[in-house]
């Protein structure tokens, strides 16, 4: 069986059941030892898969990644995409829209850095920000917000249709496993820069993070469009689960070379 079903969100069969305290498990079987070894083949496999895609140059690639403050989601890019050329892979950080952003409709900055055929994209946080955190402080109207998780399905679908394949991780930690990381950061001189008064203040709505989340994960889950929750307490696991689901989707792609342009067979080299 694939890894992937194991921490798959079913579409359909999840809807309004999902409890994210459930989702701690992991392969007690696995060892970090074994991590290194699988990892050599996974870094091999991911660039191998990743010249195919580029060379076939009719596919897509979008990897999300979404989680609370500290959760790993640029421990993951650097440790899990590492084995990605850069001439074709792109990560892209979503923060707090600018003016020019909030001039258009809150999908328009995310359509805009949607990988181009042949290419992967890694969005840090995404549109489900304008759900997730709009919805934790209430920054627009309930029935607004209601629609909005019809609308992000129907982009995706649109994405999904134009050949784009999405795979979408909830890298999830505890509450306890946060504070340490958050403490941990703030000890360390060359951290500290990334915490910020929001990181901190934002503990105060794990709760309410926690439910947005799950009605995230509950209605957005689709069969174009998955979403995986990633048990992240353990670095060395998260980084193992993400990279083979990475690896699993590329090989699911069906990529091919393309037909040689010229018949080698008529040509020789002095």
């Amino acid at each position: 069986m694939e890894l992937s079903r194991k921490f798959l969100v079913k579409p359909g069969k999840m809807a309004g059941k999902l409890k994210l305290k459930e989702w701690f498990d992991y392969d007690a079987n696995k060892r970090k030892e074994d991590v290194e070894k699988d990892f050599t083949h996974f870094y091999s496999r991911m660039s191998e898969l990743q010249y195919k895609l580029y060379a076939d140059n009719r596919q897509s690639l979008l990897i999300i990644l979404q989680g609370v403050d500290a959760s790993g989601k640029d421990g993951t890019i650097r440790h899990v995409m590492g084995a990605l050329n850069p001439l074709s892979c792109y990560a892209k950080s979503f923060k707090v829209p600018t003016t020019e952003d909030l001039s258009h409709d809150y999908l328009w900055r995310v359509h805009m850095a949607v990988p181009s055929k042949g290419q992967i994209a890694i969005f840090n946080r995404s549109h489900y920000e304008d759900v997730i955190e709009v919805g934790v402080h209430n920054l627009i109207p309930r029935n607004e917000l209601t629609l909005r998780y019809t609308q992000i399905n129907d982009f995706e679908r649109y994405l999904s249709e134009n050949h784009v394949t999405i795979l979408k991780f909830f890298l999830h930690i505890s509450k306890d496993e946060q504070k340490k990381r958050l403490m941990a950061r703030l000890q360390d001189p060359s951290k500290r820069w990334k915490v910020s008064e929001s990181d901190l203040k934002n503990r105060k709505y794990w709760d309410n993070y926690m439910e947005s989340y799950e009605k995230v994960l509950n209605m957005c889950s689709t069969k174009y469009a998955p979403w995986y929750i990633v048990p992240s307490n353990l670095k060395w696991f998260r980084n193992w689960v993400v990279a083979q689901i990475v690896v699993e989707t590329l090989d699911n792609m069906k990529l091919k070379y393309p037909q040689p342009k010229i018949d080698a067979s008529k040509f020789s080299i002095e």
